[in-house]
């Protein structure tokens, strides 16, 4: 039972990084270039859903293991 809060734990820690470089690099092209910012957000919308989207499948497996 231990382990498997440990990864998700471990899971967690991932989608933070994960999400954490998505914005950075979101922030970084806005600034070289202003006027896609339409399109870099919904990139960014996109890649974060993806970003939870394993992580709540790793919660869900978590479970049912449990």
């Amino acid at each position: 039972m231990n382990l498997t809060f440990l990864g998700l734990c471990f899971a967690c820690f991932g989608v933070s990084i994960a999400e954490g470089l998505i914005m950075s690099n979101l922030f970084k092209a806005a600034s070289r270039q202003p006027e896609i910012i339409g399109q870099l957000r919904s990139l960014l919308i996109l890649g974060i859903a993806f970003v939870e989207g394993t992580f709540f499948v790793t919660l869900a497996m978590a479970f049912v293991i449990k």
